[in-house]
Formats: C-alpha cells, sequence, structure tokens
C-alpha cells in the first residue's frame, strides 16, 4: 500500500474530521469562560507587550528569558512559511472568504493560547539546573498522566526538531535558488550553520537572537508590503469586500481552476489560521513557561498578543497583497501565488523581497521550533541529550535543502495532529486552573501599582 496515500487518510482524518472542531471548540470554550480577555484586557496586552517588557533592566536570568524574549521566540516559531505559502493555499483552496474564517479562527485562538501560556507557567520546573516548561511537564504534573505528557514530547520532537525543521529548511533553499540562483545545497549548508552558531549558545543565545531578528523580520515585511498596499489604496476596500462577501457565498477560486464553497472557505479558513498561530497546538507554550513574569495571567496576555500579530497582522497583509494585486486568479497557489503577488506588485524587486523575507521567517522558524523540542528532549533524557539532538536537527537541515519532501510535508502535519491531541485533553482537564489564575489576577494584581 502507497505509504502517502496513508499519510493522506491519516491527516485528512485527524485535519478535517477532528482536530478542527477541538481547537476552534477548545477556544471557544476558553473564549467564554474566560469571558474575552482579548477584548477585555486589550490595555493590559498592550502595557505589557508595548511598556513593561521593553523598558530598560528588563532582564532574565542566565537560564530564563524576559517576557518579550519569550514571546519573540514564540513568534519566530508562530510568523513563518505558513504566513506567506499557508495564507495563499486558504485563498486558493476556499476563495478569499477564507481570509475571514482565519480571523475568527484567530480570535478565539486567543482564548486557546492564554490558557496555554498560564498553564506553562505553573507547571515551570527546572532540569539539571535549567528552567523548562510545556505541554509535557503539565500534562505529566497536573494531569497526572506520564503517557500523554511522553507521547506529546516524542510527536513534538519529530514534527517540529526533525521533519518541520527539514520542510523550513527545504523552503530557504527553493527561496535562494529562484531569486538568486543560488544552489540547493549550498542553501541548506548556509541555514545549518547559522543555526548551528545560534544553537550552540543555549537558551540566552536563542533569546538573544530571537529578540532581535522578529522585530527586524516583521518592519522589513510590513514596510515592503505596506508601498504595494499604498500605490494600490483604491482597490483596499474592495479587497475587504471581497473577503465578507465571498466568506458567506460561494466564490470562485484561483481563475476558476477550483470552486470554493462557503464550507470550504470556513474549512480552510479555520484550518491555516490554526496552523499559523499554532495555538493550542502545544508549541508556544515552551517559550512563555521560561519568561520571567511577576503573574502567570501576564505572560498569558502577552501570549494573546503572539497571535494577534501573526494572524490579524501579518496574515492579513499577505492576504491583501494576494487579492489587491489579482495574483489569486493567476492559477497557483502557495507560497507561488504570494511570489507572484509581490512580482506584480514590486516588479523584479518584489521576488527577491519575497525570497529574503521567506529567509527569514523560515529561518527564525528553525530557531524556536528547535528550542520547543529542546525543552521534550530535557523532559525525556535530561540536558545530557541535547547534545546529541542539536546534531540529528542541523543533518536534517541540511538533508531538507536537497530532498524531496513532499512526503516529509504530510509527515509533518501528521505528527502536527498528533501532538495536538494530549495538549487538547490537558487543556480542557486542567482549565479550572486557567480560570482561577485570571480571576486572582483581575482581583488582585491588575490594578496594583508597579
Amino acid at each position: 500500500m502507497n505509504i502517502i496515500k496513508i499519510v493522506d487518510k491519516l491527516n485528512s482524518f485527524l485535519w478535517e474530521n477532528l482536530l478542527i472542531f477541538l481547537l476552534l471548540g477548545t477556544g471557544i470554550y476558553y473564549s467564554f469562560r474566560l469571558r474575552f480577555p482579548q477584548i477585555r484586557q486589550i490595555k493590559a496586552i498592550n502595557e505589557h507587550v508595548f511598556g513593561k517588557v521593553l523598558k530598560r533592566g528588563d532582564k532574565a536570568d542566565a537560564d530564563g528569558m524576559t517576557s518579550f524574549q519569550a514571546l519573540a521566540t514564540a513568534l519566530a516559531a508562530q510568523v513563518g512559511t505558513g504566513n506567506l505559502a499557508g495564507v495563499a493555499t486558504a485563498i486558493a483552496s476556499g476563495g478569499p472568504g477564507a481570509i475571514f474564517w482565519m480571523w475568527i479562527s484567530a480570535f478565539f485562538g486567543m482564548g486557546t493560547i492564554f490558557g496555554e501560556a498560564i498553564l506553562a507557567q505553573k507547571y515551570v520546573e527546572r532540569i539539571d539546573g535549567e528552567v523548562v516548561g510545556g505541554p509535557a511537564y503539565y500534562l505529566r504534573k497536573g494531569v497526572n498522566s506520564k503517557f500523554l505528557a511522553g507521547f506529546f514530547a516524542v510527536s513534538i520532537i519529530i514534527a517540529l526538531g526533525f521533519i518541520g525543521n527539514m520542510v523550513q529548511s527545504n523552503s530557504i533553499a527553493i527561496a535562494l535558488n529562484s531569486a538568486f540562483d543560488i544552489p540547493s545545497w549550498i542553501g541548506g549548508a548556509i541555514a545549518a550553520v547559522l543555526a548551528g552558531l545560534i544553537l550552540v549558545g543555549g537558551i540566552s543565545r536563542i533569546a538573544s537572537f530571537t529578540e532581535l531578528i522578529v522585530p527586524i523580520m516583521a518592519i522589513l515585511y510590513i514596510a515592503g508590503s505596506m508601498v504595494i498596499i499604498v500605490l494600490n489604496y483604491n482597490q483596499i476596500i474592495p479587497a475587504f469586500k471581497t473577503i465578507f462577501n465571498s466568506a458567506f457565498s460561494p466564490e470562485a477560486a484561483v481563475g476558476g481552476v477550483l470552486g470554493a464553497t462557503v464550507k470550504e472557505a470556513v474549512r480552510y479558513g479555520i484550518s491555516r489560521g490554526l496552523f499559523s498561530n499554532e495555538a493550542g497546538m502545544g508549541s508556544t507554550p515552551h517559550a512563555h513557561a521560561v519568561a520571567k513574569v511577576d503573574h502567570p495571567a501576564e505572560q498569558g496576555l502577552v501570549a494573546i498578543f503572539g497571535v494577534i500579530f501573526d494572524t490579524l497582522i501579518i496574515c492579513t497583509i499577505t492576504a491583501l497583497i494576494n487579492i489587491i494585486t489579482g495574483a489569486y486568479t493567476q492559477g497557483v497557489t502557495g507560497i507561488a501565488m504570494t511570489q507572484t503577488a509581490y512580482k506584480i506588485g514590486l516588479g523584479s524587486f518584489g521576488t527577491k523581497f519575497i525570497a529574503v523575507s521567506l529567509f527569514f521567517f523560515a529561518f527564525s522558524t528553525i530557531i524556536g521550533w528547535y528550542y520547543f523540542g529542546e525543552s521534550n528532549i530535557k523532559y525525556l533524557f535530561g540536558k545530557e541529550g541535547i547534545k546529541y539532538y542539536r546534531v540529528i536537527v542541523l543533518l536534517f537541515i541540511l538533508l531538507g535543502s536537497i530532498l524531496d519532501v513532499d512526503l516529509v510535508w504530510k509527515v509533518a502535519d501528521l505528527f502536527n495532529g498528533l501532538m495536538v491531541l494530549p495538549n487538547i485533553v490537558g487543556l480542557l482537564i486542567l482549565s479550572p486552573q486557567v480560570f482561577a489564575a485570571l480571576r486572582d489576577y483581575e482581583n488582585n494584581f491588575l490594578n496594583m501599582p508597579k
């Protein structure tokens, strides 16, 4: 039996019939029970992200991160190829209306990621003197299930640390080759060497790198994209009208090659949105766990901003570019659609611009995903296992640049789905602790003088 068909069937069952409902349902449950902190506490979110966490003197211990470094590390993983290719795939398969449903999934996902960050903070521990946390830790200590914890740890190491980083390096190699004619293996070697220089420095160097690179890559991408949007300002309102109209009525996608019904718009918008911002997937809690904050809910609010930035800002910008330029009607999908959009908007410079953006997005994701896997290596094997894990990750980065990764992408999706399942169980069982933490924060801490 064809292994690709087997993986496809498993992915179809997981993502189309189970995980979308579990992830979105958990987000809705959390949002209502928490009374929508993504709305009520927007002022506090702003203060923690742009005020306290960026002020001078906000420093972490050698074995931890500042709140902003934790956010940057989480964003390094969240803001990746999904923001460029995933958005285009959603539009190609579900029509422009998929973007509306992507916003909906992000809104409710903010409730889920808030809970993940709080639980990660609550169940943080030290292994060989280093601070660690994440779903494996709150599944073992909170849910009291070594099986679920171990299942999650193995799944995320394979999904993100190994296979996921292979497909990220493949994206880097393709982008550098198409824009600058750099051979694929050289692109992979560059990514592996640069990653090795960062990873060998441990948590402090990873934190310093993400703290620097995430704002830079975000500013560059937003600035370049705004040039296209401003030059086509008369198409902004029509683009939003297209998104809202096709969210509730059938819309032909990709120049009529595929027909997008409302059902498909909902399906692809929600699934691509959740995949992009990773809310409920159990990845970002590893970064939020080690943030040095006064109350766990503070980092929960910071985590909400991660979803706002990833989906409501970066994904929306990509969507607007694809719709404004008409690239979504050109019969292409994935990264090819976004490349077409920027070529239309910025000419030959657009091809190079999107290649550089993709490099930064994919490379930062490699660093973030490595760190998430490392936290679980520590859970399973202690600090001693890191040196072996690091070598294997670098080999996968190099291999990913020269191999056909069609099957690898599918296997990555499968293990991404598998790691969601135990995390959702933990979020639902431990939800009363999240609700209690927010009440404590709002009643006893929120208005205290800092």
